[in-house]
C-alpha cells in the first residue's frame, strides 16, 4: 500500500530527466520501503530533484527528516565543498563523507568511484561472534560454535556485499575477520585455519 501511496513521487522524479543514465535508462531515485536515494550527475541537479521530491512528499503529507538525511559526492570532484541543501521548512541537508543505507550495515563512502565501507559490518560481526563465544565457547563443541557462527554472524559481515563492488583490500580484510574468529574457536595462532582440525 505504501508503494501505491508514493507512486506519483516515483513517476514525477523519473520523468524530470535529472537522474543518472544507467545504460539507456535515466534513474533519478532508488527506493527501498521508506528509504529514498536520489541520484544525479551534478550538484545543481541534486537541488532541483530534491525540490521536486520534497514538494511531492508534502502533497502526500510526508516530510523529509533532515536529521537522518545527508548528501554525498562520488566522482572526480568528491572533495570539493558544496552548499547545504535547504528544505521548505528551513532545515538543511549537509554534505557527508559517508552515508548509511538499508539499515546499519551498508555504508557508502565518498570517493573517486563508488565504494562501501566494511568497518561497521566487521564490528557487528565481531560483536555477534563474541556474544556467542562468550556464552558457550568453552563448553560447547567446536562444531556447534561454527554452526552458530554461520547462522548468526556471517549475515552481519556479508550483508549487501553481493550488490556492492569490493576491492582486493576489502576482500582480504573480510577474510582476515573470518580467519581470526576461526583461530579463536580452534585456539590456534595459525593464519591458515582451513587446515586446522579438518575445518572445510
Amino acid at each position: 500500500m505504501f508503494a501505491v501511496y508514493i507512486d506519483n513521487l516515483v513517476s514525477k522524479t523519473q520523468s524530470c530527466g535529472y537522474g543518472c543514465y544507467m545504460g539507456l535508462k535515466c534513474v533519478s531515485i532508488l527506493m527501498y520501503a521508506d528509504d529514498i536515494l536520489i541520484l544525479t550527475p551534478s550538484v545543481s541537479s541534486v537541488h532541483l530533484l530534491f525540490s521536486i521530491c520534497e514538494k511531492e512528499l508534502l502533497t502526500l503529507d510526508l516530510s523529509i527528516n533532515v536529521q537522518k538525511s545527508v548528501c554525498m559526492r562520488i566522482g572526480a570532484r568528491y572533495k570539493a565543498s558544496c552548499v547545504p541543501i535547504s528544505t521548505e521548512n528551513g532545515g538543511q541537508l549537509s554534505w557527508s563523507d559517508e552515508i548509511r543505507y538499508l539499515g546499519k550495515l551498508v555504508y557508502v563512502t565518498a570517493g573517486f568511484k563508488l565504494c562501501c565501507s566494511l568497518s561497521h559490518a566487521k564490528k557487528t560481526f565481531y560483536r555477534a561472534f563474541n556474544s556467542i563465544f562468550g556464552k558457550i565457547g568453552r563448553i560447547a563443541s567446536e562444531d556447534t560454535v561454527v554452526h552458530l557462527l554461520k547462522l548468526k554472524c556471517f549475515a552481519c559481515l556479508l550483508y549487501g556485499t553481493e550488490a556492492i563492488p569490493l576491492n582486493k583490500s576489502q576482500l582480504n580484510s573480510t577474510k582476515f575477520a573470518v580467519n581470526s574468529v576461526f583461530r579463536k574457536i580452534f585456539d590456534t595462532k595459525s593464519c591458515n585455519c582451513k587446515r586446522v582440525r579438518g575445518v572445510p
